[in-house]
């Protein structure tokens, strides 16, 4: 593509833009040039086709469809302050690079609707991923080599899920990208029943007596093991994940991978990682372990089924072997789990593109920790539960069906798997049966899509007696979510604890694992410097 410009007496300046390639490069052109900085408001364009595969007729209604979606949708930029227009003046003169985060909803709205039409044809669809991957360059969203490989790894999946969604692309964007781009209606107000049963009388919560049993429960997640991490390659480099063999040679500018880990964009060795399940057998004993998912690295562009699978085994038997056979695990998935990243599609889905190339070596792996049911409602949809000890039952929770990022959920989003009104079902059991109950999972429910967040809220205020305890993971912070009555939203019922991350990933202080115990101290944090191991603990 080849971008010139010229004074003219019709407006101030006219660009032509000239193509050589596909029709959809063009259209996906056009709407970047449009969208970015570069481009002055008072702009005409020339639309001149030197080469096109399949003839100009296509080319020019995808350009109108492309110039009408921009019409309709507006400009590329949000709203702006005059302060911050003249930023963006300024820095359009300095050349400075196109921005995706101030064009991301339009272009969305966009994309989605030059490729809803081009997908009504099957022969498009090679063209499609073509165009999505040359739009990823261009817009210097992420490397070459990068672009390329991630956009054929989305591929298949997320055409099919074009292909048999429903959504208007403003109700797409709305799902992927937020509220702010957008209402996602069609499948929105969903609720789940619940049971006619009364709510039982709420008992304010009281510290257990001196002398009351205890347990002492280790909480790991986020471990995020790169497989290809190397000491003394660079931390910092042009790729979203650094300190690997192509990440380049460290330099004055470009500092130096360590040995145990690196504080930047990079994740963990396994020795790091084998050296945190040694220290931690070491301050146990423990009688239970949660364990809430993203065991592999951040390399989400060449990630493969594979290597996926292989390292959900290296782990898997690492916490076996270094805990012992005596501690049971209960695990959670993880978004980063499958590949592409993201991708859960609901149980609806079968064949090669359902996850059952994921949930059955899950099942595999971990049955040494969970019994033949809870192995059963796993190979299912990825959740299960299981009564830990008289009295006290965990629930494992499928967060992926509720994440804005599982673009399957376009296809569907009403409580996929019915996973929420299952969750209601075992709750009511509980309550029958007077159990407590621990609820985790691995995205928080405050970051879920709406409808979903809403529902799980309305849930845990019928159950505030029976659910004890809420542990997840994905931010990497060490965090909490309040839960209020929903009356008088000023009485808090509960709290979603929020685990701080294995890795180091991105740039974070410590390498950690939290350990949470019954008694009236709380819990205790351990700490591993990625320079000089060490740990410290409450409990």
């Amino acid at each position: 593509t080849r971008l010139g410009q010229h004074q003219d007496s019709v407006s101030p300046v006219t660009l032509y833009y000239t193509v050589y390639g596909s029709d959809f490069e063009a259209a996906i052109g056009v709407l970047a040039c449009l969208c970015s900085p570069l481009c002055p408001e008072k702009t005409s364009f020339v639309w001149r086709v030197d080469r096109l595969d399949h003839g100009a007729p296509f080319a020019t209604v995808l350009g109108l469809i492309t110039f009408t979606v921009l019409l309709a949708f507006g400009s590329c930029f949000p709203a702006q302050s005059p302060q911050q227009a003249r930023l963006v003046d300024h820095l359009s003169h300095l050349n400075v690079r196109f921005d995706w985060r101030n064009a991301t909803c339009p272009i969305c709205k966009a994309v989605f609707t030059i490729v809803d039409i081009a997908l009504l044809s099957n022969a498009n669809e090679e063209r499609v991923a073509h165009a999505v991957g040359e739009a990823c360059i261009r817009l210097h969203l992420a490397d070459e080599l990068v672009c390329r490989e991630i956009t054929e790894l989305f591929r298949d999946d997320f055409i099919r899920v074009l292909q048999e969604s429903l959504l208007w692309p403003s109700e797409a964007c709305a799902l992927l990208v937020g509220p702010s781009c957008g209402k996602f209606d069609i499948y929105a107000p969903w609720n789940v029943t619940l049971p006619k049963v009364p709510k039982p009388p709420v008992t304010p919560p009281s510290p257990p007596k001196p002398g009351s049993p205890q347990s002492r429960v280790l909480f790991l997640t986020d471990i995020h093991w790169d497989q290809e991490y190397e000491a003394g390659s660079a931390a910092d480099c042009k790729d979203p994940l650094c300190c690997r063999k192509d990440s380049g040679s460290p330099s004055w500018r470009r500092r130096e991978a360590g040995y145990w880990g690196t504080y930047s964009k990079c994740d963990l060795p396994l020795r790091t990682v084998e050296n945190l399940l040694e220290n931690a057998a070491k301050t146990g004993p423990w009688d239970w372990v949660y364990w809430t998912g993203d065991i592999p690295a951040h390399n989400v562009w060449s990630q493969t089924r594979k290597q996926q699978l292989s390292e959900l085994t290296v782990i898997s038997r690492l916490i076996h072997k270094h805990l012992g056979p005596n501690v049971t695990v209960y695990p959670a998935i993880g978004n980063h789990e499958s590949t592409p990243v993201n991708s859960f599609p609901p149980p609806f889905v079968h064949g090669n593109r359902s996850s059952a190339w994921l949930y059955n070596t899950m099942a595999e792996e971990w049955a040494p920790w969970l019994p033949e049911q809870a192995l059963k409602s796993l190979r299912y949809g990825g959740f299960y539960t299981v009564e830990i000890q008289s009295g006290l039952r965990v629930v494992s929770l499928n967060m992926n069906f509720c994440a804005r990022e599982n673009f399957w959920l376009m296809v569907n989003s009403t409580d996929p798997a019915n996973q929420l009104q299952w969750l209601v079902q075992v709750l009511q059991m509980s309550e029958d049966k007077g159990e407590k109950v621990h609820i985790i999972g691995h995205i928080p429910p405050g970051l879920c899509l709406d409808s979903w967040s809403w529902n799980y809220y309305h849930i845990v205020n019928r159950y505030e007696s029976t659910i004890t305890g809420q542990f997840f993971g994905h931010t990497h912070w060490d965090e909490f979510q309040m839960f209020y009555d929903e009356e008088t939203m000023s009485r808090p019922l509960g709290v979603a604890f929020i685990a701080p991350s294995v890795t180091t990933y991105v740039t974070l202080t410590q390498v950690r694992a939290s350990g949470i115990c019954s008694d009236p101290k709380g819990g205790g944090l351990y700490f591993a410097n990625p320079n000089r191991l060490e740990r410290k603990q409450n409990c």
